[in-house]
């Protein structure tokens, strides 16, 4: 038994091994490139309802300050940090004044945790709970520069100001694709305030959180201002056209734009011979839309013949659908040959449901890559395997052997059993 046990373990650690020797490892190349200081600005709500003692036997305003006070503390020193509040200043029932009740706490910048701490302990719950202007105010603070963007807006009520819709602003904010993103929290929210909250962080591409105890709003506030420092890929905001004539040329990198329903946007991208093209497009519903739509993305000549094309259906059960397609371009024997001009169309089939508003269009993010092309622009197919058949074929032969290793040792001790 102890025998057969040793055979066996031979036998995995030679195949391991062969499989080891064949893979061809690969390295990553990190991008040095300094980026812009994160920039994050925490929205908190100060309205009246604040004063609820209903998280942890404590108040809302107190389990607000003390998470405020932690993530103070813990905050990277990349990160620029500021503070703006709604609702904290006017007690009155004039709604028109209290729909301006937004101003900000600390400025967006270097943070200085004692300067930070002692403004938010000044603050007690007092107003009204202007959410839509206090996003219009705080991305006005977070405008400029290159590095991230994000709001982490945290209230325990809807908005009072309509008909100045919180959704609206949110969903305006991310048509002029400055690649801010809102992160919402509610404080023990009621169905409403869920899902107008949810809208809001839907629209930029954000998160919503339920919160019912202190631990969990200082520890989801944390993680969410930890998030802005990790580097990322900011989208460069572009604007398709309606044909490939007047559409923007793109290079390889990372794009955001807004179609409106059922139209077609159109952009421009050149191929060498020798490379190739990687497309892909995603379209969010960042609204309530009728089920069963689709987005096409082709790439086309500028004689609209179609290259190459790639699609996707879906039913309402996502948020985001997407596509993609990849064209190589042939080697070209001719010296002076030049670029080939690719037009990229993207279709949508998505239809508004009742009531909802069509404008600003739904967010739309493209990804073009053009690489250099495998040795032969046949290979991409390969059945789907692309350049997985020398994988494949390693893994075949290392198979084979091993079983012809096994087999011979098999034979072996058969023998040697006979023999004794």
């Amino acid at each position: 038994m102890i025998r057969r046990q040793r055979l066996a373990a031979g036998v995995c650690a030679l195949l391991a091994a062969l499989t080891a020797g064949l893979a061809v490892p690969s390295t990553a190349v990190a991008d040095e490139t300094e980026q812009a200081a994160p920039k994050v600005e925490l929205v908190l709500d100060v309205s009246g309802s604040m004063r609820t003692r209903d998280i942890d036997g404590g108040s809302r305003m107190a389990a607000a300050k003390q998470a405020f006070n932690e993530v103070l503390d813990a905050t990277p020193k990349e990160v620029q940090l500021g503070i703006r509040t709604l609702g904290a200043n006017y007690r009155g029932n004039d709604r028109i004044t209290g729909c301006k009740d937004t101003e900000q706490l600390y400025p967006v910048g270097p943070l200085n945790r004692t300067d930070a701490k002692t403004a938010v302990a000044t603050l007690a719950p007092t107003g009204w709970t202007p959410i839509g202007p206090a996003l219009q105010k705080a991305a006005a603070d977070l405008n400029g520069g290159d590095g991230t963007r994000r709001i982490v807006l945290i209230s325990d009520g809807e908005d009072t100001c309509q008909p100045l819709d919180p959704c609206e602003v949110a969903r305006e904010i991310a048509a002029k694709g400055i690649g801010l993103t809102i992160d919402t929290l509610g404080l023990v929210p009621d169905a409403k305030t869920r899902d107008q909250l949810s809208c809001i962080a839907d629209a930029t591409g954000g998160t919503y959180t339920d919160v019912r105890h202190k631990e969990e709003l200082s520890d989801r506030v944390g993680q969410l201002v930890d998030r802005a420092a990790d580097p990322v890929v900011t989208p460069v905001a572009t604007e398709g056209a309606n044909e490939c004539a007047k559409a923007p040329s793109l290079k390889s990198g990372l794009y955001t734009d807004r179609t409106e329903f059922g139209q077609q946007r159109w952009y421009k991208v050149d191929v060498n011979p020798g490379q190739e093209l990687r497309a892909s497009v995603s379209v969010a519903d960042d609204r309530a839309v009728n089920p069963n739509y689709g987005v096409l993305l082709r790439a086309v000549t500028v004689h609209d013949r179609e290259i190459v094309r790639g699609e996707a259906a879906g039913t309402g059960r996502t948020d985001v659908i997407s596509t993609g397609l990849r064209y190589p371009k042939p080697e070209s024997d001719d010296d002076t040959a030049t670029a080939e001009t690719v037009c990229l169309q993207v279709t949508d089939s998505f239809s508004a449901a009742a009531g909802v508003k069509t404008s600003p269009g739904l967010p739309l993010e493209l990804t073009v890559d053009v690489v250099d092309g495998p040795s032969k622009a046949s290979d991409v197919a390969s059945f789907g395997l692309g350049r997985g058949w020398w994988l494949l074929g390693a893994l075949v032969l290392a198979g084979f052997l091993a079983g012809l290793l096994w087999g011979w040792l098999s034979r072996w001790r058969v023998a040697v059993w006979r023999t004794n």
